[in-house]
């Protein structure tokens, strides 16, 4: 088997955007692959499309155990402790991770199984507001941040082996389907994700009431500005309730936030010299610097720093490899293992 690929099957449970889009990204690779879908008309369609997918949860699960598989969790957080459930019962020894968009309330739900040995947390910083099998397609992860998580190692005066090896396999899994390792503890990764992808679903739907109140002529008039603010609020509302209400607290906090810069611009625009100087002039330069760093992530090969955003190379169970993931987090880093 190639050394830079996951080193066991894989096992994806749920098969909508993300879980299919890594179903098929891997079975493009030829790695051994298989999956779950709940939907038996999506189950059907996978099939007949040429991959290898059931719809019977318990059967995936025990084959995962017998081929030792690293099993992926990608169905809704509601589904999540049901899921761990089934897992405890029929794969008891296999590895996991999972996509879930928030990670305290999962990492919660893994400790209540008494499964932190045996887990690494992931959420890929992809998608659309499509959602299920058929929306699903290759290449979807490309160059996107892949966050992973480490609480367990970093909560451990003793990191099991077993563990070690699960994190790497994540890590390459990531590489494998062209994204970037980047580690994050799950407190961490809530507070930001609240400020880049759960806030703009909050804004979109608002802003999208908004243009609607202004009835025919606003919405004849929409053009790419208003459709690309809102794009997000196309996404099925049980799917946004899922990602904001499971981590109220951090999108309360970045809303808090906001309303105070939109406040602010609020006041300048009604005072008797109407402007939006300030804020034009630092929305621009925060999204220059977006720009900057996303660039550099997307062109960055080589495990060297390039414009600000670090590549580290980590032996994982050397001499200080915790140390380098916390300071791979606090630089918004990508890793690489080997």
């Amino acid at each position: 088997m190639n050394p830079f690929n996951v080193s066991r099957p894989v096992c994806i449970i749920g098969l909508g955007l993300i879980g299919g889009s890594l179903l098929r990204d891997l079975a493009g690779l030829k790695h051994p692959v298989f999956g779950y879908n709940r939907s038996t008309s999506g189950t059907r369609r996978a099939v007949k499309q040429g991959y290898d997918v059931s719809n019977d949860l318990p059967e995936v699960l025990q084959r995962a155990e017998r081929e030792q598989a690293l099993i992926v969790i990608a169905v809704p957080f509601s589904a999540v402790f049901e899921v761990l459930d089934e897992v405890a019962a029929h794969a008891p020894s296999c590895g996991i991770t999972d996509v879930v968009s928030v990670k305290a309330p999962v990492y919660k739900a893994v400790l209540a199984h008494g499964m932190e040995s045996r887990y690494v947390g992931g959420h890929p910083m992809a998608g659309t507001a499509h959602s299920g099998w058929d929306a699903s397609h290759t290449g979807l992860f490309r160059g996107a941040a892949w966050a992973v998580t480490y609480d367990y190692a970093a909560e451990s005066e003793r990191v099991e082996r077993c563990w070690t090896e699960l994190f790497t396999d994540v890590v390459k899994l990531i590489s494998m389907v062209k994204a970037e390792a980047m580690p994050v503890r799950v407190k961490k990764h809530d507070e930001a994700v609240a400020r880049v992808s759960h806030l703009p679903h909050v804004i979109a739907e608002a802003l999208a009431v908004t243009g609607d109140r202004g009835g025919i002529l606003s919405q004849s008039l929409a053009a790419g500005s208003f459709k690309d603010a809102t794009r997000v609020a196309g996404t099925r509302p049980e799917l946004v309730r899922q990602m904001c209400e499971t981590n109220s607290a951090a999108v309360v906090k970045a809303i808090d936030e906001f309303m105070g810069v939109l406040e602010h611009a609020r006041d300048n625009l009604a005072a008797p010299e109407p402007s939006i100087a300030k804020l034009a002039d630092a929305g621009f330069a925060a999204r220059t610097r977006l720009e900057a760093r996303t660039g550099a992530r997307r062109e960055s090969v080589s495990p060297v720093k390039i414009s600000s955003r670090p590549v580290l190379r980590l032996s994982l169970g050397g001499h200080g490899w915790v140390d380098q993931l916390r300071q791979a987090e606090s630089m918004g880093g990508r890793i690489e293992v080997f």
